[in-house]
Parts: C-alpha cells; sequence; structure tokens
C-alpha cells in the first residue's frame, strides 16, 4: 500500500486514543436527564419524530385510530408483528403476486414510490423505465468501479453513487420531479453498482477470472442480478423467486430505522440525492444494521462445527444455553437472528420467508440444515425470554433465514448487505420524496451538555 494513507497506530496516536477514552460521560446522567437514548424510550418504543403515509410497522394491538390497547395493568397488550406497505398488508400484497405468478419487487417499488397499486398496463410502463435505466455513463464501470477496487462492496457503492454527480447534468434540482428521475435511475442502477463492484473486488483483490454481464431489459431485478453475478448467466425459476422475495420483504420498513431516518435527515438539509443515497449506504454498511444476516451465517456455521448430531434436540439446547451464557461463538450472549427492535411476538416478514426458504433447501437437499434453522428459532425463543427480565416476547426476524437463502443461492457473502441495499434504495427514495413534499423544516434534535464550565488557561501555566 502507498504511504500516502498510513495504517499503523502509533504510540502518539494510542496515548492521544486514551484522552478520548477518558471522556465519556456517565450513564447514569442520561437517566437523571431522561434523555431517549437511540431516539427510544426506557420501554423500548421510539420516540415520535416524524410522520409518514409509506408503510407501518406494528407489534401491539392499537384502536382504530392506531392508538396502543392497555391491559388492565396499563401495559401494552402485545400482538402478532404487522407490515404495511401504504396501507397494504405485506401478507397481503405477497399473496397478490405469487397467485398471479410474477415478480413483486417491481411493483412494490411502483406502490412504495407513488402510493397507489399499478394497473397492469402501468407496472408494464414503470418495468420499462427500470429496464431503460440499467446502463451506466460509457467508461463508469472502468473508470470508477474498476479504479479502486474495495474489500467492502458497500464502500464502492458509496463512492459510485457519489461519482455519479459528476455524470448528472443537473445534480443539485431537488424539486420533485428531477429527484423522482434520480431515484428511479438509483433503483434501476444499484444492482449493477453491487454486482459489477463484486467483480472488480473478486478479480483484482482476490485475484480471480473477471467478466462484466449486462443486463437484459426484459428480466426482472432479481433475474439480473443472478444474471450478472454467474459465469454461465443461468438460474432456476424457483431461485429467482427466492431472490424477488428477498428484494420485497426488505424494500421498506418505517421511516425509524437508522438508514432511513438517515436519509431523512440528510434529505431535510437541502441536499443532493447521490449524497443523501451515500449517507443512507453509510448507515446500512453497520453491522448493527445491514450486518445481521451475515452473523446469522457465522453463528449457524460455528453451531454445526460444534454438534455433532443436528437432530438432537438437547445437544442443540446445551450449545445454544453456552452462546447466551457468552461461553461460545463470539462471546456476545447473543442469538443472531433473534429479537427485533420493534417486533415481539413475529416478524411478518420472517414468516413469509421462511415458507420460501423452506421450498428452496429442498431443492437444494438442504432439508437437514433447514431442520436446524427450525429448532434454533424455537428453542431460542423459550431461552431467551426465560433469560432477561422483560416480559416483552421474542422472535426470529428476517435476517434469521435471509443469509441461510443467500448461501444455497451461491451469493457471495460481500453481497449479502449489497442485496438490502438494493431493495431498501426504493424505500430511502420514497421517503426523500415525502420529506421534500413535507414542511421543508431541517431536523436537529437537543444534545444537553454535561460538560463543566471552566476557566480558559494561558499555554505558560498549562502542565
Amino acid at each position: 500500500m502507498d504511504d500516502f494513507l498510513k495504517t499503523e497506530i502509533t504510540p502518539e496516536i494510542k496515548r492521544l486514543a486514551d484522552k478520548c477514552k477518558s471522556k465519556t460521560i456517565d450513564p447514569a446522567l442520561y437517566s437523571k436527564y431522561d434523555v431517549k437514548r437511540g431516539l427510544r424510550d426506557s420501554h423500548g418504543v421510539g420516540v415520535l419524530t416524524g410522520l409518514t403515509a409509506i408503510s407501518e410497522v406494528t407489534w401491539n394491538k392499537t384502536d382504530n385510530e392506531g392508538r396502543s390497547i392497555l391491559d388492565e395493568n396499563g401495559r401494552v397488550i402485545e400482538d402478532n408483528g404487522h407490515l404495511y406497505y401504504r396501507g397494504i398488508e405485506i401478507n397481503d400484497f405477497v399473496d397478490g403476486f405469487l397467485d398471479d405468478c410474477r415478480f413483486g419487487f417491481e411493483e412494490a417499488a411502483y406502490l412504495l414510490l407513488f402510493g397507489e397499486q399499478p394497473n397492469r398496463e402501468e407496472l408494464e410502463n414503470f418495468n420499462a423505465m427500470l429496464a431503460e435505466h440499467r446502463q451506466l455513463p460509457m467508461t463508469f464501470v472502468r473508470d470508477v468501479i474498476m479504479k479502486a477496487p474495495s474489500n467492502n462492496i458497500m464502500n464502492s457503492m458509496q463512492r459510485s453513487v457519489l461519482t455519479m454527480y459528476s455524470y448528472d447534468d443537473n445534480p443539485d434540482d431537488i424539486s420533485v420531479e428531477n429527484v423522482l428521475r434520480q431515484s428511479i435511475q438509483l433503483i434501476a442502477q444499484f444492482p449493477m453498482l453491487a454486482c459489477y463492484s463484486y467483480r472488480s473486488y473478486r478479480h483484482f483483490i482476490q485475484g480471480r477470472s473477471l467478466y462484466i454481464h449486462n443486463p437484459k431489459p426484459n428480466l426482472s431485478t432479481a433475474e439480473n442480478i443472478l444474471r450478472m453475478l454467474r459465469s454461465d448467466k443461468k438460474y432456476t425459476e424457483l431461485e429467482a423467486k427466492v431472490l424477488d422475495m428477498a428484494l420485497v420483504l426488505h424494500a421498506e420498513h418505517g421511516g425509524g430505522n437508522n438508514s432511513t431516518f438517515t436519509t431523512r435527515v440528510v434529505t431535510s438539509s437541502g441536499t443532493d440525492t447521490y449524497s443523501a443515497m451515500a449517507a443512507a449506504l453509510a448507515s446500512l454498511k453497520g453491522p448493527l444494521h445491514g450486518g445481521a444476516n451475515l452473523k446469522v451465517v457465522q453463528m449457524f456455521d460455528d453451531i454445526k462445527q460444534n454438534i455433532k448430531d443436528w437432530e438432537d434436540e438437547a445437544e442443540v439446547e446445551a450449545y445454544l444455553a453456552k452462546i447466551l451464557d457468552k461461553q461460545a461463538f463470539d462471546n456476545k450472549g447473543l442469538i443472531y437472528g433473534m429479537g427485533h427492535a420493534v417486533y415481539s411476538v413475529s416478524d411478518p416478514r420472517a414468516e413469509i420467508f421462511k415458507k420460501q426458504v423452506q421450498e428452496l433447501s429442498e431443492s437444494k437437499g438442504c432439508q437437514a440444515e433447514f431442520r436446524l434453522y427450525d429448532m434454533v428459532e424455537r428453542l431460542a425463543r423459550r431461552m431467551i425470554m426465560e433469560r432477561r427480565s422483560s416480559t416483552k416476547a421474542v422472535s426470529a426476524n428476517v435476517d434469521f433465514y435471509s443469509g441461510f437463502a443467500y448461501r444455497m443461492l451461491n451469493l457471495p457473502v460481500e453481497l449479502y448487505t449489497p442485496i438490502f441495499a438494493t431493495a431498501r434504495v426504493v424505500g430511502w427514495s420514497a421517503h426523500r420524496l415525502e420529506e421534500l413534499t413535507g414542511q421543508s423544516k431541517i431536523i436537529r434534535p437537543a444534545y444537553r451538555s454535561v460538560a463543566p464550565r471552566r476557566e480558559y488557561t494561558a499555554m505558560q501555566n498549562r502542565d
């Protein structure tokens, strides 16, 4: 590596880092000043910071006005999780396109962006619009994506998105018309940015063969991803349908998730679309947000290595107990893929996707592994609730099964989070448009200073 970027941590850097570490704030002060850490209250409920008509996530019983229904002790009554896209329950939406034997991601994108279900002609026109934008500027792959390949595909995508600004004749116009044009373009281009960034990484960093496959205009987003990634461009209908379902279920999840909230915060400043989307990518890259399914896969690799009989429930439970007791896997005490910031009794996305994953496992001869996932899900639900003081139920989230599905699809682990981004750019775009058509007020929450006041000390009097 060139000396331009020095990666060594020198003793002086360590000494200065110790100064930073010593300036931590007493955790007791957060309770004293009633700070909603993570913008969540003491019960884990998100602080209301805005309104949206794009999607809704619920976990408890509510009345017709959306108010929580309480039991006789004043506690919120838990319920099965529900996800609504523009008021339509996700289960109904999924059943609709499955019954018609068509792909759903493009229809989901139309619904989330425009707030209405497209008729057949409108959907065909939208698909044609996406197909028209499934191209990158001439020499972009060579001059941008391959110029500085990265170990992390999310960083490559961020750089590419920011560079798109330079190729746009009108990048700073934040009118709804122009932002919609940019959003449709990016929704169409994200699969290419992800796949081509991976191809560049695979060739220039791993030293493997390089091939670039162009997308085909008549194929869906899911089909094109598989086509661009595979050397023979081949895939089965079931494989494409499973990936399409993953894209549908990851396309949007309310305004409060970290990357979508980031999109709205950055958008409220009046910045351009490319900067807003790069910021959203930066948020999603964080392992606490977009990397959960990879942690699940890594955890199951560890479980399979340490359990002799995958069908032995007692042996599996004993090893899960070690994980929860911080004696196994990464010693964090977490069973990854279990639990969610909002859902408690169930995550509707996980329940929908589990059926698809089971079907895929049967076609791939991975039934034993699916049964292991199913067993861990059932055992972990009970064991986690027994160990924690909270009475809130816990269930598998969509990430519990998505990594397993991606592995059966032979998708490289480096693309797990970029595929999430390829889906979620739809939600980001919808929220950016909604923020721009709102009251145009910059988002600026308050922070309270707890630093003591002190006098300035002249240089000659400092130790």
